[in-house]
């Protein structure tokens, strides 16, 4: 059989170009680490995935000789052209994913599933993913189905015990007290922990396709009714204080022990009964790719690989979810009796918006900074207030909800100077949906791609009377035509 030699010209380009490949993937990786618009604690799992490698690759090799070589090569080509679908459509989490299959392919050619201490290759490029911005993904996109879920989970498990509990979508009133199941009550952080937790247990003991399907099912559904159990918890504490000795379930650290002790419990079944038997992998399943070519060939091979990676970061980036052309709407000349300004955008904003299309409006009003952005393409554009802000260097606590005279999420922003601001964010389609959420408006696009969408952030100080904020918030309300709604409560903050 033709092998590659160690340190073949064939083998260091494809070293090379898988290098020029991947260094814009791995540097906005990175970046999202250490941004604050993302809450991402992928450089953790990074630190569990080279503790898992440095643990197998302590060990000696069992396995008899695979095509691995030849694998990890066809894993490359594969994530190139992955990488090429990244560039030319501007997304970049597709690259992270070309980057799961570099972990793949690496894995593959140190041979960690046929030493002695073996984890599976597939299962470190699963774990991999986790170093992406996962969870914010997933929150938008399926976050409200994930609170609607949760939501009814609580509901029948709070109905068992209290008779007075009233629920309506991700409503749950008990004892008066009204309670909404939030965006960040979606039980998201939860749910992928428990999956990586399963995700490494696989690579470890590396069981058979279907028994892992199982377990990462089974784990998944705890998850979701450990959430439901500490939703509930959460609201024991806030609508019967007495039933926990009057102390504050939303106060730190006492709502996050809540929280990481329900997920504890999900774990449990887990962790006793989890004993797959291992499948052997030392026969070479690695070597499913059988290639033996001649030396020329493999020589002139690569240094196409090569070439082909080099155009591939050079082509132009064409953002496939750009938004459709959107008429700017009129703002009002005044509100509240101040007349309004225009501001410039961040040059930073400008720029985002020339090229992803959509478009965004400033104008204040005396104390008033009213913001709108208007887009066909809400995954790309919209956002909740805590993502930009953070980003922007402020420290952001989210409030709550109230659903009158307009559903709107609270927020309370703190600069770096120590000032204070109230920011109030709603977002409406042209379709006549009204929502405080992020991933709600997110959900209903998804049925309806059609529909523009426009999020409208009214931010004032945070020492502002009621008065003046009230006469603000009418006028804004009525001058931009906003739906209201027929609820009168203010929904207490849970998640």
């Amino acid at each position: 059989m033709t092998r590659f030699a160690p340190y073949s010209l064939t083998t260091a380009s494809f070293v090379l170009a898988s290098l020029v490949l991947a260094y814009e993937p791995v540097r906005w990786l990175i970046g999202t680490w250490f941004d604050p618009s993302y809450p991402s604690s992928g450089a953790l799992y990074l630190v569990v995935i080279l503790a898992l490698l440095a643990w197998s690759l302590g060990s000696a090799v069992t396995g008899p000789e695979t095509r691995h070589r030849q694998t990890a090569i066809a894993l490359l080509l594969v994530s190139g052209f992955i990488r090429f679908l990244s560039q030319v459509l501007a997304i970049n989490v597709i690259g992270g994913l070309a980057l799961a299959l570099d972990v793949y392919a690496l894995s593959v050619l140190l041979r960690t599933g046929s030493r002695a201490r073996p984890v599976s290759p597939f299962w470190l490029s699963i774990l991999f993913l986790f170093t992406l911005p996962v969870e914010r993904i997933i929150q938008r996109i399926v976050g409200y189905p994930l609170q609607e879920i949760s939501a009814n989970l609580t509901c029948w498990g709070l109905g068992l015990i209290f008779p007075d509990v009233q629920c309506s979508g991700i409503r749950i009133e008990l004892a008066g007290k009204d309670v909404l199941v939030d965006l960040p009550c979606s039980g998201t952080s939860g749910l992928m922990l428990a999956i990586a937790f399963i995700v490494v247990l696989n690579a470890l003991f590396r069981p058979g396709i279907l028994v892992s399907a199982f377990w990462i099912a089974l784990t998944m559904s705890l998850s979701l009714l450990a959430n439901a159990l500490r939703i509930g918890a959460l609201a024991i504490g806030l609508s019967h204080p007495e039933h926990v000795f009057g102390l504050n379930v939303m106060a730190q650290p006492l709502h996050d022990i809540i929280g990481y002790v329900a997920l504890g419990l999900s774990l449990l079944p887990v962790l006793a009964f989890y004993k797959p038997r291992r499948v052997n992998r030392s026969t070479g399943t690695t070597g499913w790719f059988a290639w033996s070519p001649s030396r020329p060939v493999q020589h002139l091979s690569a240094l196409v690989f090569l070439a082909l990676a080099l155009v591939i970061v050079t082509l132009p980036r064409n953002a496939l979810d750009v938004s459709a052309a959107t008429q700017p709407q009129i703002l009002p000349l005044s509100l509240g009796g101040e007349f309004g300004v225009d501001e410039d955008l961040l040059p930073v904003e400008q720029r985002y918006f020339e090229q992803y299309g959509g478009h965004a409006q400033k104008r204040r009003y005396g104390a008033l900074a009213l913001t709108l952005v208007q887009t066909t393409s809400p995954l790309r554009h919209l956002h909740a207030p805590d993502d930009c802000l953070r980003g922007l260097g402020y420290d952001v606590e989210f409030l709550g909800t109230r659903f009158a005279p307009v559903p709107t999420a609270l927020y309370r922003a703190r600069s770096e100077t120590g000032e204070e601001w109230r920011v109030a964010v709603t977002f409406t389609s042209s379709t006549g949906e009204t929502t405080h959420n992020i991933a709600e408006a997110i959900w209903l696009w998804l049925q309806n791609p059609g529909a523009r969408w426009t999020s409208i952030q009214r931010i004032t100080p945070w020492n502002l009377p009621d008065s003046h904020l009230e006469t603000f918030e009418a006028a804004a309300i009525a001058a931009l035509d906003l739906r209201t709604t027929i609820s009168s409560k203010t929904i207490s903050r849970e998640g």
